[in-house]
């Protein structure tokens, strides 16, 4: 019971966000970044596998989020409605990548306003000691998921490190409840492959050592 008046009263707040977002408020705007910045910059970067496009791109969404608010018809929720964005905008920089050279997508040759976003991405609240700790953590699984399908990255980072429902992911890709559940089964299976360790060969009985007498 505890959970359904939470839920009814998370939802309110939801809509009555949205409402002061479609008013044009300043105050709404920046609660809405205070939420949702950080989150989807770091789901973007473990798309894209680099800080300023993954800065790039999180700037577009929100820029996308302010000119559609209006189009929000509620059918799903807000935080469901701004992660389909950040999918489809992630995908358009891929689809555009694969059109030009990496060169052109140097830190340098950006705007000086892209290194102002990326310092807002960092988060203060860790110390040297924790960060290092926790890039050792992700460094091989995000190697792996760089590795997966796009299909299959996406849906795992929903799943698995976004923390999103089963339904929620269905909702932000557009595909049946049915092909999230095997995109993230396979998903997984091909990051399993890429972590564990080989299994060792047993030696040939060709190759075993005589006894030493």
């Amino acid at each position: 019971m505890a959970d359904i008046v939470a839920g009814l009263v998370l939802q309110d707040q939801e809509l009555e966000l949205v409402e002061e977002l479609r008013e044009g408020r300043e105050e709404a705007f920046a609660c809405l970044m205070s939420v949702y910045q950080q989150p989807i910059y770091n789901f973007v970067y473990r798309l894209l596998e680099d800080s300023g496009d993954a800065a790039d791109v999180t700037q577009e969404v929100f820029l996308k989020v302010f000119r559609k608010i209006g189009e929000f018809r509620g059918d799903c929720s807000l935080k469901t409605w701004i992660y389909r964005i950040a999918v489809h905008e992630a995908s358009n920089l891929r689809r555009w990548f694969f059109r030009h050279r990496r060169g052109e997508f140097s830190l340098e040759e950006n705007h000086e306003g892209r290194a102002a976003f990326l310092d807002v991405l960092v988060d203060t609240q860790e110390n040297q000691y924790e960060q290092v700790l926790r890039q050792e953590r992700m460094r091989a699984v995000e190697k792996a998921l760089f590795q997966l399908k796009e299909s299959f990255r996406v849906a795992v980072v929903l799943r698995d490190i976004e923390g999103l429902s089963y339904e929620e992911i269905a909702e932000i890709t557009g595909v049946s409840l049915g092909t999230v559940k095997s995109r993230i089964m396979r998903g997984r299976e091909a990051l399993k492959t890429r972590l564990l360790p080989p299994e060792p060969h047993p030696a040939s009985s060709s190759c075993a050592l005589e006894p030493v007498e």
